[in-house]
């Protein structure tokens, strides 16, 4: 009997960029000589929400959480003496993403490469931007035609390429449960496809080509069975939609192509260490089943939680993957869940209910017509309030933060601020000085040719890849070329989903949530009746805001009147409306690593506003150094992931308020 000869290793990437397109190639060059076989590219705030460095929403946010790619120099020096022929390059980008494609297809060109081979993906999936990443700039009718401009374009020029990643991952991080994640990804993909076919751009026999570059991007979460099922039923409800609703007839264009980054949602700052047992069993559910197996893994650091991974720390993530690969039998077998009842029945269960919730958004008029009506994203900040809801009661437990809290000195956390990476506070002005530089020794009238050649075809209906291509050669920034489609198309601001969601913790008698209520309600009194007034904002560019969704629910069942307005404010709005509506707390959340840039300009127009008394509270990624900075700075209160008792943190938000009017505190416990 012959052996079975072993399957190829999925493809290994780390998600990583930071500082400069030059720190950031010296590190992809690293990390491919360390065995990484793909690279997956991090962008920074500013160039994934289409803004130059020198923006005013940029301060604070250039190179923090990626790398900043302002024009066709940085793409160079991003990719110097990386052949990109030979690479397969993902790269997170969405609403810029036919602007970062198209400096990628200039750089491969300037390299001599052959761009029909160029490999890759760009995310380019708007609709979960609008529901939990963030990064969308215009509204949902043209962010779809850019989408499909763009998987026309790479059809037919760059036929390697994936031109969309439709995502389910940031979905799960939003708070969807596995029939959410399957529904809400494969509406956004029915509405891609739909846009494309109705576009006329790619003739019917075609587009099964279309059909074959659409791949996926997934979560896999610590409930590795059900994850495990979660992509089986992916791949069977794939393969229905393609062959039923678009007439697909060759298999291998119907077939489930699917990368993954596991959960970063559920990696603790408490007992960080346990987030590698974590990231390993995340791991096992996308690749143990041979039938579901991922085409790409990219891990996430065992200290995501704590701030910005060190190189090591992304070395451990990618060893973590080459030890299964290379060391353990698992490519050696055919599917080691085949035939199990208990997979098929859970399979089958998830297939059902998936169809039942696409038609339902089909009924509504399809996805983008589901986030335009709030529906989505109102579900998906339910789902993640009940998620909450159960960790603070104790249902669902997670080691070290509500079970086994008791633990030894961790000698990985040991000396805190070196067990993250952190960005020097200067980068930025390096970096600005650069774009200054660039678009002083560029062909200026060249430039602003291909801008008004860029609208005139935005305004029409032609393929905006040609107008696009030609504003990279001719040194246009990221910014000059969003804002010249915000000006055709206009900006769009998304909803919240927090006014409708429902109540997720009951006040009854008795529990924590009652206790705070009433400490709200009589605090209210005491300074002059109605209710307690918060104002959570979102400055900078950090799209994330689960958690200040989270906070401002809460906030509302516990008494709160509740002003939130979204994302991507400045400082000077977020203290306008502060003033605006007297309130009595400025709550501000800030995940992207800004908090030091922007924090103390809100606490300083604060007190020019004569509202130097109202506390302002802090909650995100902040490491311990900068928390103490934070709080010498005049903020009242900072809280970290590792403050998860939502109700807990409203009834602190009260105490703080009371402190400032000088009442006395009141023994509730909460």
């Amino acid at each position: 009997m012959t052996e079975r000869q072993k399957d190829r290793p999925w493809l290994m990437r780390t998600y990583a960029g930071h500082s400069t397109a030059e720190a950031s190639n010296e590190l992809y060059r690293r990390n491919l000589a360390k065995g990484q076989t793909g690279l997956s590219v991090a962008f920074d705030l500013p160039t994934q929400t289409g803004y130059d460095s020198d923006h005013i929403l940029a301060r604070g946010e250039v190179g923090r959480v990626g790398v900043p790619v302002a024009h066709l120099g940085d793409m160079r020096r991003l990719f110097q003496d990386i052949p990109l022929e030979q690479m397969n390059t993902s790269m997170t980008i969405n609403a810029t993403a036919m602007w970062l494609l198209a400096m990628y297809q200039v750089v491969a060109e300037e390299q001599g490469a052959d761009v029909t081979r160029l490999q890759g993906t760009t995310q380019n999936d708007i609709v979960k931007e609008y529901l939990s990443r963030g990064t969308h700039v215009f509204p949902p009718g043209p962010s779809l035609r850019l989408t499909t401009d763009m998987i026309t374009y790479t059809v037919a020029h760059i036929p390697k390429w994936n031109p969309i990643n439709i995502c389910s991952y940031h979905l799960q991080e939003a708070g969807a449960t596995p029939v959410q994640e399957i529904a809400y990804a494969m509406s956004t993909a029915i509405a891609v496809l739909d846009a494309v076919r109705e576009s006329g751009q790619v003739p019917e026999e075609k587009f099964g080509d279309v059909v074959a570059r659409i791949s996926f991007f997934v979560n896999a979460g610590v409930r590795f069975i059900e994850e495990m099922c979660k992509m089986r039923a992916f791949g069977r409800i794939w393969d229905r939609i393609t062959h039923e609703r678009y007439g697909i007839e060759n298999p291998k264009q119907r077939r489930f192509r699917y990368g993954v980054q596991v959960n970063s949602l559920g990696l603790t700052e408490a007992q960080p260490e346990n987030n590698v047992q974590r990231i390993v069993l995340e791991m096992l559910a996308v690749t143990l089943s041979k039938d579901a197996r991922a085409r790409a893994v990219q891990l996430p650091a065992w200290n995501e939680a704590l701030g910005l991974p060190r190189p090591w720390d992304q070395q451990w993530s990618l060893r973590i993957q080459q030890v299964l690969a290379h060391e353990s039998d698992l490519l050696e077998y055919d599917d080691i869940f085949a035939g199990s009842h208990v997979i098929e029945a859970k399979v089958d269960a998830l297939v059902e209910e998936c169809l039942a919730e696409i038609d339902r958004i089909q009924e509504m008029g399809g996805a983008m017509a589901a986030v335009e009506s709030g529906y989505l994203k109102s579900r998906l900040v339910s789902s993640h309030a009940e998620r909450r809801a159960r960790i603070e009661a104790g249902e669902e437990k997670i080691v070290g933060v509500n079970c086994y809290e008791s633990t030894e000195p961790n000698p990985l956390t040991a000396d805190l601020d070196t067990a993250i990476m952190t960005v020097d506070p200067a980068n930025e002005a390096r970096v600005v000085a650069s774009l200054h530089a660039w678009r002083d020794d560029r062909d200026e009238a060249r430039a602003q040719e291909s801008l008004s050649a860029l609208k005139k075809a935005a305004a029409g209906s032609e393929n905006l890849m040609a107008a696009t291509l030609e504003c990279v050669r001719a040194g246009v920034t990221t910014g000059e070329w969003s804002w010249a489609l915000r000006d055709v198309f206009g900006e769009f601001r998304a909803p919240t989903g927090v006014s409708s969601a429902p109540v997720a913790v009951a006040a009854e008698a008795g529990t924590p949530l009652a206790a705070v209520r009433a400490k709200a309600a009589r605090t209210a009194e005491e300074l002059g009746g109605g209710q307690l007034r918060l104002l959570v904002g979102k400055p900078g560019l950090d799209g994330h805001s689960n958690g200040a969704e989270q906070i401002a629910v809460r906030a509302r069942d516990a008494g709160f009147e509740v002003v939130y307005q979204g994302i991507r404010l400045t400082p000077e709005q977020i203290v306008s409306a502060a003033v605006a509506e007297d309130v009595h707390c400025v709550g501000l959340s800030i995940l992207s690593g800004s908090h030091a840039e922007l924090v103390p300009d809100v606490l300083a127009r604060m007190r020019a506003e004569g509202a130097g008394d109202v506390p302002v509270i802090v909650g995100g990624i902040i490491p311990s150094a900068d928390a103490t900075a934070l709080r010498a700075a005049g903020v009242a209160a900072v809280f970290t992931p590792k403050d998860f008792g939502i109700t807990e943190i409203i009834g602190r938000i009260v105490d703080e308020i009371r402190k400032a009017n000088h009442l006395d505190p009141l023994e509730v416990p909460a």
